[in-house]
C-alpha cells in the first residue's frame, strides 16, 4: 500500500509540473484541476494507509495478552507469546543476548538468546526480578523455550522458586510437565560413565576441565539416567562442578537444577550433596 501512495503521490507531482509548463491558458487551467483532484486522491490514500497501519499495530499489540503458564502450554509453536515470570538463572550472556531460567509460581520457562546489553543482564535480570517477555514459543530436540524475545522489567514483585522432588517421576511422562523448572532428585547413585570414570568432559569424553560435565546416576530399580552440569550455567570455579569432579561410582547423592530437555530429560544440575 505504500508503494501505492507513493506512485499517486508521483503521478499528481508529474501533473502539476505539466500544468506549469502547459502553453495554453486553457489547458494549463485543466491540467492544475486534474492535479489537485490527484493531490488530494494521494492525500486520502495516505492517510487511509496510515489509519489502517495504526489499526494493524493495536491489533497486534491487543492480541498480545499475558498468558497463564497453562496457556502458554497450550500455544502451538511458532506462535506469538507473552508471559510474566521472574528470574530464577542466567544461564549465558553473549554478543547482547542473554539466555535465562525463569519461573512463576505456576510454571517454568527458558528464554533462548534474549536481545539484552551486558548491563541490562548484570541488573535488570537479578534473580527474583518480575519480567514480562514477549516472543515465540519454539522447540528444539524436545526443549520448548522462548525465543526472538523482548522484555521489560515489573518493578515492586520478586519471587525465587524452591526446587520441587521430582525423583519419582524419572522415567516418566509425567516429568515432561516440569519442563525448565527447579527440581531436586534424592537418594540416587552414581554410576560409571566408562572404564570406572564417574563423570565425563563433554558428553563423549572429548572435554577438557572447563567444558560440560556429564555423569549417570540409577534410581532404585537400576534405571540409569544422564545428568550434566552445563559450564555456562555453573562454570569450573563453582562448588558443584567441583563436586562432579571429585564423585566416584557408587557415591548416593541429592541434587538440584533446572529441567532442561535434549532429546529427552537433561537435568542442568547446580547442586550436589554427597549422602
Amino acid at each position: 500500500m505504500k508503494k501505492k501512495v507513493i506512485a499517486v503521490a508521483l503521478a499528481a507531482c508529474f501533473a502539476v509540473s505539466f500544468a506549469a509548463c502547459g502553453s495554453k491558458s486553457g489547458e494549463a487551467a485543466s491540467a492544475v484541476s486534474e492535479a489537485a483532484s490527484a493531490v488530494s486522491e494521494a492525500a486520502s490514500e495516505a492517510a487511509s494507509a496510515v489509519s489502517e497501519a495504526a489499526s494493524a499495530v493495536s491489533e497486534a499489540v491487543a492480541d498480545v495478552v499475558v498468558m497463564s503458564h497453562e496457556e502458554y502450554v497450550a500455544a502451538p509453536v511458532d506462535s506469538l507469546v507473552c508471559v510474566e515470570t521472574y528470574v530464577q538463572a542466567k544461564q549465558s550472556w553473549w554478543q547482547d543476548t542473554a539466555s535465562v531460567y525463569c519461573q512463576s509460581e505456576d510454571g517454568a520457562y527458558f528464554l533462548y538468546s534474549m536481545p539484552c546489553s551486558e548491563e541490562e543482564f548484570n541488573t535488570d535480570l537479578a534473580i527474583g526480578n518480575k519480567i514480562r517477555v514477549t516472543g515465540y514459543k519454539s522447540e528444539w530436540s524436545g526443549e520448548v523455550e522462548i525465543t526472538d524475545a523482548t522484555y521489560e522489567v515489573i518493578e515492586g514483585e520478586t519471587f525465587v522458586a524452591e526446587p520441587v522432588d521430582v525423583t519419582a517421576l524419572l522415567g516418566t511422562e509425567e516429568l515432561n510437565a516440569h519442563q525448565n523448572e527447579l527440581v531436586s532428585f534424592t537418594g540416587l547413585t552414581v554410576a560409571d560413565k566408562g572404564d570406572g570414570a564417574a563423570f565425563l568432559y563433554k558428553w563423549d569424553g572429548s572435554g577438557v576441565q572447563g567444558d560440560d560435565l556429564y555423569f549417570d546416576v540409577t534410581d532404585a530399580a537400576g534405571n540409569t539416567y544422564s545428568f550434566t552440569v552445563e559450564s555456562y550455567l555453573c562454570g569450573a570455579d563453582t562448588e558443584v562442578y567441583q563436586t562432579v569432579e571429585n564423585l566416584k561410582v557408587g557415591d548416593v547423592v541429592d541434587m538440584t537444577g533446572f529441567l532442561y530437555w535434549y532429546e529427552g530429560p537433561n537435568p542442568h544440575i547446580t547442586s550436589v550433596t554427597v549422602k
